[in-house]
């Protein structure tokens, strides 16, 4: 294990290999903000009514209402989020329950431990234990499993490509999956080889969260695939409704709250206050903004987009 952040471990075969870098820092892309403006002003196509929320989609997802919800169960799956993009689930498995192994064809998963303690067990990759605050993620074609190894139920929020049945390994019994009949086959290409700069897992309350140092890096960025760890310290004062913000023109955009108190203003909403483990989305053409509410010391959100690098569409200055 190296110092300061570890994401992930070296590999074993070939074919198998995944991320193995030691640190963020001095490895990553450039983030959105050091690229270019648009040259000139343009003309950008908006919903003429707000795209609407369709269950189970909705603006702000309290954690404290899902777990009402599924009080006295312990394996249980509540979806999120569902896009033409992107699902997201709040996902619960009980004291000493491990998930079959299984893949996904061509995209990556990735999920956020929140409470108890997992074990997390992917092909080529040295099995680590999870606990509340990992970041984890699994490149696609890379057969997982997670194991409860705590004393209570471990909670996660899961996200994945929209529609996208899992594969298992011909040594398990696939799950039912609406719509798909399970056949046995063999192909190619083998597990992918991701980019250095992905981390497999990071351990966010000892590595990014300490004291009041502010942060902001890519967590992973794929074609298919972004997220970013953005941390800072409270604002001065809320801004006023007349900033609206940005809005996306193809994409919806959704965050899970990590620390603090975020704040969000969301076209059709009134300002409203997120806490960690909530879930809040920005349906797409949407105005909206987010930052760090006075409320906090230190605030942190974890934006899930599809693209990199979504465009941000501004009100011209005047």
């Amino acid at each position: 294990m190296k110092a300061f952040l570890y994401l992930g471990a070296a590999c074993a075969a070939i074919g198998m290999t995944v991320a193995a870098s030691a640190q963020f820092s001095g490895r990553e892309d450039p983030m959105p903000v050091t690229q270019p403006k648009m040259p000139t002003d343009y003309w950008a196509p908006k919903p003429t009514n707000p795209t609407a929320y369709a269950a189970p989609n909705k603006v702000h997802w309290k954690l404290s209402e899902i777990l009402a919800a599924h009080k006295g169960q312990s394996d249980w799956v509540q979806p999120i989020v569902r896009n033409p993009e992107q699902d997201g689930d709040y996902v619960s498995l009980g004291t000493g329950k491990k998930t079959k192994a299984k893949f996904y064809p061509d995209d990556r998963v990735m999920f956020i431990v929140w409470d108890g303690s997992v074990k997390v067990t992917i092909d080529g990759v040295e099995p680590f234990t999870a606990t509340k605050g990992f970041m984890v993620s699994v490149p696609f074609r890379h057969i997982y499993s997670v194991e409860n190894v705590g004393a209570k139920p471990a909670l996660w929020f899961e996200v994945r490509q929209a529609g996208s049945a899992p594969l298992y390994p011909a040594s398990e019994t696939p799950d039912p999956f609406a719509g798909k009949t399970y056949v046995k086959v063999t192909g190619n290409p083998g597990p992918s080889k991701d980019r250095d700069t992905n981390p497999i897992w990071v351990d966010f309350f000892k590595t990014i969260a300490v004291g009041d140092k502010p942060y902001n890096g890519k967590f992973v960025w794929d074609d298919h695939f972004t997220s970013n760890i953005l941390r800072g310290p409270k604002a001065d004062a809320v801004p006023p409704d007349t900033n609206k913000g940005h809005f996306h023109t193809d994409w919806t955009e959704f965050w899970f709250i990590m620390e603090g108190k975020i704040g969000y203003k969301i076209e059709g909403f009134p300002y409203f206050v997120s806490e960690p483990g909530d879930i809040v989305t920005a349906a797409k053409g949407r105005w909206h903004r987010a930052g760090n509410d006075p409320s906090a010391p230190m605030s942190t959100r974890i934006p899930i987009n599809p693209r990199p690098v979504i465009l941000h569409n501004f009100e011209p200055a005047h």
